[in-house]
């Protein structure tokens, strides 16, 4: 298997997040060769400054943490995030629409953004928020993201009652083809956590312990 590093992205998306810990966060992406860091819209143009042109994703979130911006301001803030230096960007899907039932209306947003993400060189991810959906209902998104071009789809933003769970990687794993990854994010705070979503089926892994996890594998060598 791969070092756990190249499975993570990093993340800090707490409302709190000041400069310092950006920086910190780069460095150890550095370090330790992480797939990725995620960081605030705000956050992007230094975290671009901070990673020196390494082989690292720099992602940001549109319409997080509830999907249900208009299109309008989710295309804004996804011009601006590429602009800023994004190379992946995690989109919440608008599960209220979803949740309505317009399923052409979701999948057109979703493609019409894939295009605008996609000519700026960039990755897609869907975040499908899988606390709030069946499986039937995580079937059917998984299915619209893949449609609409996503490159990936992601269990949760970290902000709704529960995070990533094994099952529900499986079941996105077994809903979309090869071409499309799985992100596993949400409560994934130990080394044997993510080993058991990565045994699920995920290619990444959006942690907020990545440093913890690195030092827990290192250890064990």
């Amino acid at each position: 298997m791969k070092p756990i590093a190249s499975y993570l992205e990093a993340t800090i998306l707490k409302p709190t997040l000041v400069s310092g810990e950006v920086e910190a966060l780069c460095e150890e992406a550095l370090q330790y060769r992480y797939a990725g860091v995620c960081v605030p819209p705000y956050w992007v143009k230094k975290a671009k400054r901070d990673l020196q042109n390494a082989d690292i994703g720099l992602v940001t979130v549109v319409g997080f943490p509830l999907g249900y911006q208009r299109s309008e301001v989710k295309e804004k803030e996804l011009q601006t995030a590429l602009a800023d230096g994004a190379t992946e960007l995690d989109i919440v899907m608008n599960l209220s629409a979803f949740k309505t039932g317009v399923m052409v209306w979701v999948k057109g947003e979703l493609a019409h953004f894939s295009k605008i993400i996609h000519q700026g060189n960039c990755l897609m991810k869907v975040i499908l928020e899988t606390a709030y959906l069946t499986d039937e209902e995580i079937i059917r998104a998984c299915q619209i993201c893949e449609d609409a071009g996503a490159d990936f789809v992601k269990t949760s933003t970290g902000f709704a009652p529960e995070g990533a769970s094994e099952r529900h990687v499986r079941l996105m794993r077994r809903s979309v083809s090869e071409r499309v990854g799985v992100k596993a994010s949400g409560g994934i705070k130990t080394l044997e956590q993510a080993l058991k979503m990565i045994e699920a089926g995920a290619d990444r892994i959006g942690t907020s312990s990545a440093l913890n996890m690195v030092k827990e594998e290192m250890a064990k060598k």
